[in-house]
């Protein structure tokens, strides 16, 4: 049997569906897990946790909007990520983590032979956290890294923790997404930046949306894939002090870099053993909008959501 997929959003889980999400994860029936924004008890978390460490099959784990909302809960996930070697994805965002939370996870995060996508978003990180995960984006030559992470909404994270970052991005051998949008980041942190993508061979797309740039920070982008050769090719510049002109100049610019290579690129037959059949959901933080919306998809068994299936 293929494995499959479940995914609640916002639900009171109860010891029985809790029961069920363990025995499926311990027989390798289950490829993505999300439980989003649910509620369950310390001692079921745990049992989850343990049931994560023992699975072979699975490859996304979405914890997002607050399910990891104690010390003693990142033990346990910590716990089940030093065993588990399969687990490919891992959302965390909405999660109350603070410094000391990532200080836990980071000998398992750091040590995980599969990991390549990691969503810290609205965290509540600082610097020391921060530090942590550049450690995540090992320099050319080291061991592979992060392919994309999320760090939206993390105001306590300051300059020099930004500077450190930018130096850790142009120096990756394995980053091409970095979300950094909702950080109070301005045009300095935005020129480390530019800067950091202009020496990047791998970085592609770059979310800054709602970070307090001007177009002085658009204009240095501007001029940066005008001039000078980039792997980026997706640069959101909303909900800043940017004028549309310019976000559209850069835009059209990176849309032809990326025709060109479609033009120069051979034919390649995809490995299926990179293909993930499913969808990567993150949760895009907004000061504005409700950050979480309940999606009533409660699981039932034995329905699954195959990880075939497209929808």
């Amino acid at each position: 049997m293929l494995p499959a997929s479940i995914q609640i959003t916002g639900e009171m889980l109860s010891a029985a569906e809790v029961q069920d999400i363990c025995e499926s994860l311990k027989e390798d029936g289950v490829r993505l897990l999300s439980v989003r924004g649910c509620q369950l008890s310390d001692r079921d978390f745990g049992r989850v946790c343990r049931s994560v460490a023992e699975s072979r099959s699975l490859a996304q784990l979405n914890l997002n909007l607050g399910v990891v909302s104690s010390i003693g809960r990142t033990r346990h996930l910590a716990d089940a990520l030093k065993t588990n070697r399969s687990l490919q994805t891992l959302f965390l965002h909405g999660s109350p983590l603070l410094d000391a939370g990532l200080v836990t996870l980071n000998p398992a995060l750091s040590t995980h032979p599969s990991l390549v996508c990691l969503d810290l978003g609205d965290c509540m990180l600082g610097d020391e956290a921060l530090g942590l995960i550049c450690g995540m984006l090992p320099p050319d030559g080291a061991k592979s890294g992060l392919r994309e992470l999320t760090l939206s909404a993390n105001p306590g994270i300051s300059s020099k923790g930004w500077a450190r970052l930018s130096i850790a991005v142009a120096h990756s051998s394995q980053l091409r997404v970095l979300n950094l949008d909702y950080n109070p980041l301005g045009d300095q942190i935005a020129g480390m930046l530019a800067v950091a993508v202009a020496s990047s061979r791998t970085l592609e797309v770059l979310d800054l949306e709602g970070t307090g740039l001007t177009n002085q920070s658009a204009q240095v982008f501007l001029d940066m894939v005008e001039n000078y050769p980039t792997s980026l090719r997706v640069l959101v510049l909303a909900e800043n002090d940017i004028s549309p002109e310019l976000q559209q100049q850069i835009c059209d610019l990176l849309s032809e870099g990326e025709d060109d290579d479609d033009r120069e690129a051979l034919p390649l037959v995809p490995d299926p053993a990179s293909i993930t059949a499913f969808q990567q959901i993150r949760d895009k933080y907004h000061p504005i909008r409700d950050k979480y919306h309940p999606i009533r998809d409660k699981y039932q068994l034995p329905t699954w959501l195959p990880h075939s299936s497209k929808g």
